[in-house]
């Protein structure tokens, strides 16, 4: 474990450390110098420093029935999903839910709750047998399809098939149609084509091929690389690239270069009706002459599609999902299989569109989405979500799948959005992950909390200047969360010391802030948003240096809590 020293004077002008620290000196700002420091041995029975975040160690090759302590996690934290889950299924956020959590390539949460299939229309009018969600249910992936489309397109990119920058006009010629013989593959997969986000395709008479033409020959609304415009036209067409590439349909291709490989057994477009009591069901859609879609894919375009479509389509369960999710964790292999060589996972997963920041996008895979990824959100997360209630979360950093599988549409779109359900659920497998602290010791840990002000406070008596000293380590929502330090002479009016903590501290700091005199009493303040926590903030061994002797700080706060992890 590396960390850092930052020495800061009262007179320094705002500081923020957004993803990397700022260099200086101790009268123009912040210094910062690595040491060096081995992982702490933790004494305490949650902490595991073997297996801290960003120390993982090594991972199994495939999946398998694991304990938390042999994953590196926490066991509280991953308890706690089972009572949020079920406060959301109460709210009727979802009907149901399927959670699975993996790290180190151990299995350590796999749980089922509430129902698969319960409503038979949209007046939530209950089945007379209403199905119980259940550990392998199958769930339409709706987005997630996305995914596949992506890792199916790189598969024969591998081949040589294509090049990311040639044009899709190159191999579909029609598609030049509208303005759009400039747009290449590459912006098909980052959304930054120029397509508008979504046309009624099923509205469109004729067949599956009478439609794809339809999609191709669409007018752009932007100039293709001037904005990022998420958009079910782009994988609609990279699917069909798939199909001209391989000369198999879409559904075909999937199966042979990823789903069979991988063993993926339960994974597919177009279930057989004989599954349909394994599938959640979703959505009433008497607008479809449907009604209740149950087995078949929820996306009216995708049915248009006859069910294989490059944006939707995907079913899948969450232990199949995770087989995926853990092949990108192992940079293309699972076990004996190789999908993707590591130089296309790179390509895959790095952030492609660097020039649309907060829209980090990969090669279909999403970046750094704190809005369902929160404290597992990092500059090189990989993330997607479906319409349906679908979401995947991958940690490469600390090789760690948190897959929440919902049928939150089930029986109408109109109820309240997952999101929220969504990032306490990445909070709380993020939480699993424990800190190393500094010196087998413990930190005050600012805990997590939606529009809160969490104090840290302490007396001090200064007569002369001092020096405040602590080390820090933090994972804070860059800009909308901060953590600042105040001082006060007299315990009701406090001053910002111009130093605050937001973005990511990357390891431990150590940090010297100068005190003025007459300083009677200082605070370390958390304050947060509405919505994303991020991992939180640590504060570990503060103390003040003054006249030659080191006092230790004796903080006190009700929201901020003593942890050895």
């Amino acid at each position: 474990m590396k960390r850092k020293t930052v020495s800061i004077i009262l007179s320094t002008v705002l500081v923020s450390t957004l993803v990397a620290p700022i260099t200086g000196n101790a009268t123009n700002g912040p210094t910062i110098e690595n040491h060096h420091k081995k992982n702490p041995h933790q004494s305490s029975q949650h902490a595991h420093p073997n297996f801290t975040w960003n120390n993982p160690g090594p991972s199994s090759p495939v999946l398998h029935p694991g304990s938390t302590r042999g994953a590196g996690l926490r066991k509280e934290p991953l308890q706690e999903i089972d009572t949020m889950i079920d406060d959301a299924i109460e709210d009727q956020v979802m009907p149901g839910a399927v959670a699975l959590v993996a790290r180190r390539g151990h299995v350590v949460k796999h749980d089922a709750y509430g129902y698969a299939a319960k409503y038979k229309n949209d007046e939530f009018t209950e089945l007379e047998n209403p199905q119980q969600m259940e550990k392998d249910t199958i769930f339409d992936l709706a987005s997630i399809s996305k995914l596949f489309t992506t890792t199916a397109a790189m598969t024969l990119y591998e081949e040589g098939k294509f090049e990311l920058d040639d044009p899709v006009a190159k191999y579909i010629p029609e598609f030049a149609a509208n303005g759009k013989e400039k747009v290449t593959i590459e912006q098909l997969m980052t959304h930054t084509s120029g397509f508008k986000p979504w046309i009624p395709l099923y509205t469109v008479e004729g067949d599956r091929e009478d439609r794809l033409q339809h999609v191709f020959k669409q007018p752009l609304q932007s100039e293709p690389g001037k904005e990022y415009t998420y958009s079910d036209l782009n994988m609609i067409t990279l699917g069909a690239l798939v199909e001209k590439w391989s000369g198999m349909r879409l559904d075909q291709y999937v199966e042979k270069a990823i789903t069979k490989p991988l063993r993926m057994k339960e994974t597919m477009y177009n279930p057989p009706s004989s599954l349909k009591d394994r599938i959640a069901a979703t959505e009433y859609q008497p607008w479809t002459n449907r009604g209740l879609v149950w087995g078949e894919v929820h996306d009216e375009n995708a049915w248009s599609l006859d069910g294989v479509a490059g944006h939707a389509g995907v079913f899948s369960t969450a232990s199949d999902l995770a087989k995926f999710a853990h092949m990108f964790v192992m940079d293309g292999r699972y076990g004996g299989k190789r999908i993707l060589e590591p130089e296309t996972v790179d390509l895959l997963t790095e952030n492609r569109i660097p020039e649309f920041p907060g829209d980090d996008h990969g090669l279909g895979w999403e970046l750094q989405q704190d809005w369902f990824m929160d404290g597992l959100s990092e500059s090189n997360t990989l993330g997607h979500t479906g319409y349906t209630g679908t979401s995947i979360v991958v940690s490469p950093t600390n090789k760690t799948v948190a897959i929440l599988l919902t049928n939150r549409v089930h029986p109408t779109r109109n109820t309240v959005s997952t999101s929220p359900t969504r990032r306490k659920f990445a909070r709380n497998v993020a939480d699993a992950i424990p800190v190393s602290i500094p010196n087998k010791g413990e930190a005050w840990f600012s805990g997590y909390g939606n529009n809160e002000t969490k104090h840290l406070t302490a007396e001090i008596d200064v007569d002369q200047h001092a020096t405040l000293t602590f080390d820090t380590w933090y994972r804070i929502e860059p800009e909308a969360d901060v953590g600042k330090i105040e001082i006060s002479s007299n315990g009701k009016d406090w001053t910002d010391l111009d130093q605050t903590f937001t973005g990511t501290s990357g390891d431990w700091n150590s940090i010297e802030i100068t005190l003025p005199e007459n300083t009677s009493h200082l605070r370390f303040t958390y304050e947060t948003d509405y919505s994303v926590n991020r991992r939180g903030w640590y504060i570990h061994q503060p103390e003040i240096v003054t006249d030659g002797k080191t006092i230790p700080l004796h903080l006190k706060s009700e929201k901020w809590t003593k942890r050895a992890y």
